[in-house]
């Protein structure tokens, strides 16, 4: 099925509906568009496996796992918690109860939630149990730490802080939610004084760090249809930061940029995202809901380049890294593009298994993780 709605799942059921018969290049209706095949390519760049190491299986949750420095934080849904450094297993550890999402790492803690809301956080050096908190729902993106505190969304898209010393609350934030959303796997993201989290209805927020008390609001995407599912228009991704600009991307809506400190927007496009997309020093760049990616500039929103070849192939977010953009699909297979152009340069099958958590950059090697557990370091040049 569509990554909009398995990566990120409908948070009602909307099974039978024709619209996912055309998003599903399984479907066995045999009526929707199929999954782009893979035509031979021109290899010009070198990419190659420097380690895979196994963790555990997602069984329906998305795992993404965390590089901090040298280490490799990964977690899969049995509660197994590894850390490798350069591909050497240095702790494995088994929390208490299944886990429901990635990890959330610096040089300090590790921390995971469950399906039960629950947080816990361990230290990096040894991976042995520091302390535990409790959210509103269920916890299926990475938490993020800062230097004071580890902040938490729950499924049913509020955000908590927890002191990174004991775990105790210090604030919560919630904004209504339309009867129709999204279930998101994305964490927010923390700068300088700003907690910034995309939610339904197409709104990007940023909340002050220190209380949760909210700063700005911009629209990434306003709704539109005549009915709720019509008008679903969620911010399921990360946003991501450049200087002084913000970005983010919605579902059925609208990339779009804003002023990091007054939320005025910049520029904004019309292209539906639920994988989310990246930003170098000239581009941004999105991966679209129906498997094209492109390159659009970064000072205005205009178009550079599209690649369309991989429709419906289920795309996670860009990854830039040197002269090449990688991609991952749902047969777990990493692609890269040239940069400029975005020509292909080369392909690498991982385990077979979907990659739906988004690619992971450590120094300028790729970290991926399959749904089937797999960890790897990939080096692409």
């Amino acid at each position: 099925m569509s990554r909009a709605f398995v990566a990120i799942l409908l948070s009602a059921s909307l099974a039978g509906c024709s619209m996912l018969d055309a998003l599903n290049p399984f479907s066995s209706s045999g009526s929707g568009p199929k999954m782009a095949e893979l035509r031979p390519i021109d290899t010009s760049a070198d990419v190659h496996v420097l380690w895979q190491e196994g963790v555990g299986k997602g069984d329906g949750y998305i795992f993404v796992p965390a590089v901090v420095g040298s280490s490799v934080y990964a977690a899969a849904r049995n509660g197994t918690i590894a850390r490798f450094d350069g591909g050497q297993q240095v702790w494995r550890i088994y929390a208490e109860q299944p886990l429901a999402g990635g990890v959330g790492a610096d040089d300090r803690l590790v921390v995971v939630g469950t399906a039960k809301g629950d947080v816990l956080a361990f230290a990096a050096a040894d991976g042995h149990l520091l302390w535990k908190g409790k959210a509103s729902s269920e916890i299926v993106a990475p938490p993020v730490i800062g230097s004071s505190v580890v902040v938490v969304r729950s499924g049913d898209h509020r955000l908590a802080a927890y002191d990174a010393l004991d775990g105790k609350r210090k604030w919560v934030y919630q904004r209504p939610n339309p009867p129709l959303s999204l279930r998101t796997a994305a964490p927010p993201l923390l700068a300088d004084k700003y907690v910034f989290a995309g939610f339904p209805g197409g709104k990007l927020i940023a909340v002050g760090i220190d209380n949760g008390v909210p700063l700005w609001e911009g629209t990434v995407a306003l709704p539109k249809g005549a009915t709720e599912l019509d008008r679903v228009a969620d911010v399921t991704s990360v946003p991501v930061i450049d200087g002084r600009t913000i970005c983010a991307a919605a579902f059925q809506g609208r990339v779009s940029c804003f002023d990091l400190g007054s939320g005025n927007m910049i520029w904004t496009r019309d292209i539906s995202s639920a994988a989310g997309l990246a930003v170098d020093d000239r581009y941004v760049f999105v991966s679209d809901d129906k498997g094209a990616v492109h390159a659009l500039d970064k000072s205005s929103g205009a178009s550079i380049w599209k690649q369309d070849k991989l429709f419906l192939r289920q795309l996670t977010a860009p990854l830039p890294r040197r002269n090449l953009l990688a991609v991952a699909d749902v047969q777990g297979i990493v692609h890269f593009l040239k940069r400029d152009d975005g020509a292909f340069a080369a392909r690498l099958s991982t385990d077979g298994s979907a990659i739906v958590a988004p690619l992971q950059s450590q120094g300028s090697h790729f970290i991926a993780q399959t749904t089937n557990g797999r960890v790897f370091a990939i080096d692409g040049q």
